[in-house]
């Protein structure tokens, strides 16, 4: 007889573990928690949440993990190894979650929709986020999520007074046991690792490294990427200081027409930009070292465990570990960080990031970031308020 119960049998077709179902298969797995996990986005945001799965896994090691977040992260989440269960907030996938019952449901986003989407199933206990159901004000699901709540409503305590990295916020905030620093959880596939090496092969040729520069950010905040006249200006640098790295420009299909603009004349390569997410991942996954601003292609590179140098100017570098490989170059702007979406100020903040900074930080990354060591460099990198190195 079959074991419906089982985390693979679907009902509908043959199991792909074993043609037969039954309670002597090697592959049995009865899930012992359903969880949901509701973060629908930033990008970046969505990214930095997988150093969530490996806590939730040592609490509830047999759960049955869903994860609903808006398109397009889903592409990023699909064939997860943790995740039993992909869904978007399309009306289609939201009709499938209301088939389905929960014993638990973490709510990562601070938002109407996400609560709402809790309301098309059933659970049990939330943890993380709810809503007021008169004045739909986001409020915390358990006295553990009060921290996190507090710091979007008191820049001071946000923007000076925390020292803690998101990563820790969010796994006290969802009481997921003993803080234990956990990286993100983004595995490439097989096919994507071989893709990464063969690219990583091509770019490289003749050098003896790749410095990968993320040179754009998602257009809710639009000052989180360095002007293109920066970006040409660091690439010079980096051509007479450190001829023996190849450059790469990264980015998605919002950044092709000014990854152009930065390139053009310059020796530099430009990457596939209008492939998709995944593909993105894989090119980051080929560098080296990447050079960015606060964005989803630093949450991506922090996701492969690459040497990276962030530089931040209207948002907060204290909320971001770079688990002890890189740097964070912090911007000379006195109103910095703001997290403004717009700004009236003439001189901006990425006006005010030292490229000095930026390239002591990437001549250390690269050192730390290559088996064998590179060349001498000429500086280090200082450790200052400006530019720190991650602890």
């Amino acid at each position: 007889m079959s074991v419906i119960g089982c985390r693979h049998f679907t009902g509908y077709k043959p199991c792909p573990k074993n043609t037969t179902c039954n309670q002597q298969c090697a592959h049995l797995d009865i899930p012992t928690t359903s969880i949901l996990i509701v973060h629908l986005g930033a990008l970046g945001a969505v990214v930095r949440s997988t150093a969530n799965l490996r806590a939730i896994k040592r609490k509830y090691p047999g759960s049955m993990i869903t994860w609903v977040t808006d398109a397009p992260a889903h592409h990023l989440l699909t064939n997860h190894p943790a995740i039993d269960r992909v869904l978007t907030t399309n009306e289609n996938d939201m009709l499938q979650l209301s088939a389905l019952e929960f014993e638990i449901a973490f709510v990562v986003d601070k938002s109407l929709k996400a609560v709402g989407v809790i309301k098309r199933t059933t659970v049990d206990q939330i943890y993380g986020f709810k809503s007021h159901p008169v004045n739909g004000a986001i409020i915390p699901a358990t006295t553990a999520a009060e921290e996190l709540w507090s710091l979007g409503l008191d820049n001071n305590k946000k923007f000076f007074e925390n020292k803690k990295p998101e990563t820790q916020l969010m796994i006290e905030a969802l009481e997921l046991g003993e803080f234990r620093r956990d990286e993100y959880w983004l595995p490439l596939t097989a096919g994507e690792e071989k893709k990464s090496q063969e690219r990583k092969a091509k770019w490289l040729g003749s050098y003896q490294g790749i410095i990968g520069l993320n040179t754009g950010c998602s257009s809710v905040i639009a000052y989180k990427k360095l002007s293109v006249e920066m970006h040409r200006e660091l690439i010079l640098k980096l051509r007479a200081k450190m001829p023996h790295m190849q450059i790469v420009l990264l980015g998605g299909p919002e950044d092709t027409e000014r990854n152009q603009r930065i390139s053009y004349g310059l020796d530099v390569i430009n990457s596939d930009t209008e492939s998709g997410l995944r593909d993105g991942l894989v090119s980051i996954a080929a560098c080296d070292v990447v050079v960015t601003g606060d964005s989803l292609g630093m949450h991506m590179a922090i996701s492969q465990s690459k040497q990276v140098v962030a530089w931040f100017g209207p948002t907060c570098a204290q909320e971001i570990d770079l688990y002890d490989r890189g740097f964070k170059v912090l911007s000379q702007s006195p109103c910095s960080p703001c997290w403004k979406r717009t700004c009236e100020k003439s001189i901006m903040c990425y006006d005010q990031v030292s490229l000095k900074e930026l390239m002591d930080a990437i001549k250390s990354c690269c050192t730390n970031g290559l088996s064998g060591g590179l060349a001498p460099l000429d500086s280090a990198p200082q450790k200052n308020e400006r530019a720190v190195a991650t602890t």
